[in-house]
């Protein structure tokens, strides 16, 4: 398990976290949604675990290019919830019509 978890609200706050671990020699392993198959946030070498949950906010849609901007907590829920009614849907990643 990690040694610590701290749970940053900002990208600004990920950027300071980051920088101190990076200094101390700290690993860090991020954790947004906990959809990964991978086992990507297995703190196999202790350190801290960032988790990016409460960074949660959807920001610019654009329609015209399928695309959307978002924050790693963003879940795929709250995203289908965001795009009610515009004719699009996410669907494991993807945005489809």
């Amino acid at each position: 398990p990690p040694v610590s978890v701290m749970w940053p609200q900002s990208v600004g706050q990920v950027q300071e976290l980051a920088a101190l671990c990076h200094r101390c020699h700290v690993p860090m392993v991020p954790f947004g949604t906990g959809t990964g198959l991978e086992g990507g946030v297995n703190a196999v070498q202790g350190g801290v675990c960032f988790d990016l949950s409460r960074m949660d906010t959807i920001g610019e849609l654009s329609l015209e290019d399928f695309s959307v901007t978002v924050e790693p907590g963003v879940t795929r829920k709250a995203l289908n919830s965001h795009l009610r009614g515009t004719g699009l849907w996410v669907c494991g990643g993807t945005v489809g019509i």
